[in-house]
This record gives C-alpha cells, structure tokens and sequence, in this order.
C-alpha cells in the first residue's frame, strides 16, 4: 500500500469522456449517460483498499441520499487485477451489492479513464457542473483510517449541495488520500514525473 493524495485536477477542467462497463448490471456508460443531470460526480475506488473500505459505507449511503436529487454518480474502479484481483470485476460486484451501491461502479480495464482524470489514488473524487466543468476535486471529509476522525461525507456532501442550489464551492479543497492506482506494468502516467 503506498499512501497517495489526489493530482488535484485543475477547477474548470471539462469531464474526461468515458464508455465503461457496469461491473452489476453489464451495462455500458459513458460520459453522455449523464448528460441530463445538473451535476456528475466520479468516483475513482476499488475493493481490496483499506481507505476505500473505511468509507464505502458513506458512499453507498451518498448514493441512497442523493438519489431524487439532480446528480449523476458513478465509481469507476482502474486497478491492475492481474496484481490485485480483488478489484476483478466479479468482486467488485460482489461489494457493490454487499455494500448497497445504486449507482454504476464501471470497469476500467485499460486504464484509460484513470488516466484521463489524473486519478491517483482509491478513493479520488470529480465533481462537475452542469456544463462539466471541475467544481471539487478533493477529500471526502478529514477521516482516515486509525485516525478516529468519524466519517460524515462533510467535503463532499458540501460541494453536492453547492452544486445543486448554484451556489459555488466554498472552503479550502483538500486532496483525498489512499492507495495508490495500481497500474499495469509500464503503463503508470506521466502526471507523477
């Protein structure tokens, strides 16, 4: 495990495109899947990580809350399963449902996605606008694991609501910390040069 925090991607960047497969429902999504909703949030986690196990609890339950509001969300999981094959579709799944996540949690086989986001570490976080642009990029609240901070979802509960009501995102952007994406030999990015 190599604690890792977000590249912090640049506010006002435009939402990378993606077409992933559902790892639940085997269906395919893409950027446009969205396309209706007033914000998007993308969420970069995977199974076997101690910090996205310390917070898919509060996930699944951001799905539940924010389900009749106007976001789009959805995790995308980028590991390299021939190292970590916990993070193998079949198993991501199996936390999917076990964990209660309602929205699509998506294959990202070549890494291409990960890449595209400058994602770094599991969980990372995108939150854009209803024009795609890069609102928050960051933490989702000050808790770690071993730190004894409880997890509310604070950071990014807090970006969500300004979002929905047109507000901007206030208060300092404090990177995510976790593990690092496991990339595929020779194909790590060169954003960490």
């Amino acid at each position: 495990m190599v604690k890792t925090p977000s590249t912090m991607l640049a506010l006002g960047t435009q939402a990378p495109a993606f077409n992933l497969q559902d790892v639940v429902s085997g269906d395919m999504f893409s950027l446009e899947s969205f396309s209706s909703s007033k914000s998007l949030l993308v969420m970069f986690i995977c199974r076997h990580c101690p910090y996205v196990k310390h917070v898919e609890q509060e996930l699944a339950q951001i799905g539940l809350d924010y389900a009749d509001m106007d976001v789009g969300i959805v995790a995308i999981s980028s590991n390299d399963v021939d190292t970590y094959p916990d993070d193998a579709p079949e198993s991501l799944k199996e936390q999917a449902d076990t964990v209660g996540f309602n929205f699509p949690y998506l294959f990202d086989e070549d890494q291409e996605a990960a890449k595209a986001y400058t994602a770094a570490c599991t969980p990372d976080f995108f939150l854009f606008d209803g024009s795609r642009s890069l609102v928050y990029r960051g933490q989702i609240d000050s808790s770690r694991p071993g730190n004894e901070q409880p997890v509310t979802g604070r950071d990014l509960r807090s970006a969500l609501d300004a979002v929905l009501t047109d507000q901007p995102v206030r208060g300092e952007q404090i990177p995510s910390v976790g593990c690092n994406i496991k990339w595929k030999e020779g194909n790590e990015p060169d954003y960490f040069g």
